[in-house]
């Protein structure tokens, strides 16, 4: 088994070579989920702005479904994420990592559903970040007082790994999505 710093190299060499510009159907899986699943009218999701030739899940917003929820983004603060609303319209700043986030003139929110950029992912839902631990501390943190809350993996099917090394720190999401739909 590959170490999950051999496995980050591998994945990112990979998703630079074969990434491509997706079409908005690719969320479609993504609409139907949440009008099956969530009744919430006010739902909070959180998405992340894309870099690295990460999935752009800003193709999200093409859908009208999306203009009655609250989207937010994630900024780091003291090593961890916290989630602020957002909409196009707002100015964004660079962090630490040349990634775009709110400025902290918007409201912090608690997401009901999380899309969650990842490198990799297996069959059972683990997945592979670039490192530091952002998005498993956030939700290690925030389970414990919300069990209700959605997580997504966003990746293409090319991403996929036949078993990611795991800590006992690893949140395992409760879905993946790729082009091929929703496991």
């Amino acid at each position: 088994m590959l170490s999950k710093e051999l496995l980050r190299k591998k994945y990112s060499k990979l998703r630079k070579q074969k990434y491509y510009s997706i079409k908005k159907s690719f969320f479609q899986p993504l609409v139907r989920l949440l009008k099956k699943k969530i009744k919430k009218n006010n739902l909070v999701v959180g998405i992340y702005y894309p870099i690295l030739s990460e999935v752009n899940v800003l193709k999200i917003l093409e859908f009208k479904i999306f203009n009655k929820y609250t989207i937010s983004l994630p900024k780091i603060k003291k090593d961890q994420i916290k989630f602020y609303e957002w909409n196009k319209t707002n100015v964004m700043e660079v962090n630490k990592y040349g990634i775009l986030e709110p400025i902290l003139t918007s409201n912090k929110v608690n997401p009901d559903v999380i899309l969650i950029p990842l490198l990799s992912y297996d069959d059972k839902k683990n997945r592979l970040g670039y490192g530091k631990g952002y998005y498993d501390k956030f939700l290690n943190n925030f389970l414990k007082k919300n069990k209700d809350i959605l997580t997504l993996g966003i990746a293409f099917s090319f991403q996929k790994y036949k078993k990611i090394p795991t800590s006992k720190h690893d949140i395992k999401l409760d879905n993946i999505i790729t082009e091929k739909g929703i496991f």
